[in-house]
């Protein structure tokens, strides 16, 4: 049996802080850096990622969900589902909740954030249109690859963070935060006007320009420097 490792924040000048993880025991395995009841994701909230899927921008926050089943760690593989032809990594910064929040102003909304860490919104795209709603096409078991590492929020330049997504080595995102179209204390305040976040709870803040699909055999990476590096490999369901 492998042994489970908690993902609390590396030292800024170890190695695992960049993504090598050497030093741990053998066989053992980080797990997600939170346990959320539900993962909040906002669709759309860069300008060139919707124009580049055809989209308008829209005029307010457009949430949807993904399933806590749907959560993995940094080294677990990310299964391609038999049933779609058209999986795509989407790297994003993902916001770990730390305490209740409901009808949270803009003002004091950073309050109830516990840290960040690297995020993979996976989404089987043909499924998605065909549905025309995202719930299936981004709800797969395995389809929110998240960590390695929960960052506090003290100890992160939030406006200096950028997303960059690898596959196989080869960049294919690379956006700043600063050019989401809604920032996280925006985001915050909407999401928690219509529900409760939980301690735990995992926001997905968007993806940049640059989404496109990945095959099993290949391995995908989210880095967010300062943040971390996610890495996984993908596998055929």
């Amino acid at each position: 049996m492998s042994q489970q490792c908690p993902p609390t924040a590396p030292d800024s000048n170890s190695d695992v802080h960049h993504g090598s993880f050497e030093h741990l025991p053998d066989g053992a395995r980080l797990l997600p850096p939170c346990s959320p009841t539900k993962i909040v994701c906002i669709g759309r909230n860069y300008v060139d990622h919707a124009k580049e899927l055809g989209n308008e921008v829209p005029s307010e926050p457009l949430i949807f969900l993904k399933p806590p089943s749907s959560l993995v760690a940094h080294g677990d593989a990310i299964v391609y589902p038999s049933i779609s032809q058209n999986v795509h990594f989407e790297g994003e910064l993902g916001v770990i909740i730390g305490k209740a929040a409901k009808h949270v102003n803009r003002e004091n909304a950073m309050e109830f954030v516990a840290g960040y860490t690297c995020l993979n919104d996976v989404t089987a795209r043909d499924i998605q249109r065909n549905d025309v709603q995202f719930t299936r096409g981004k709800g797969f078991d395995t389809f929110c690859a998240v960590g390695p590492y929960l960052i506090p929020r003290d100890e992160v330049q939030l406006n200096n963070l950028r997303v960059i997504t690898r596959l196989d080595g080869e960049i294919k995102q690379d956006g700043v935060i600063t050019d989401m179209i809604f920032p996280l204390d925006a985001i915050i305040a909407f999401v928690t006007a219509c529900m409760t976040l939980e301690p735990g709870d995992l926001i997905a803040t968007g993806t940049p320009s640059g989404v496109g699909p990945m095959k099993p055999g290949q391995t995908v990476e989210v880095e967010i420097p300062g943040v971390g590096l996610l890495q996984n490999p993908i596998i055929r369901g």
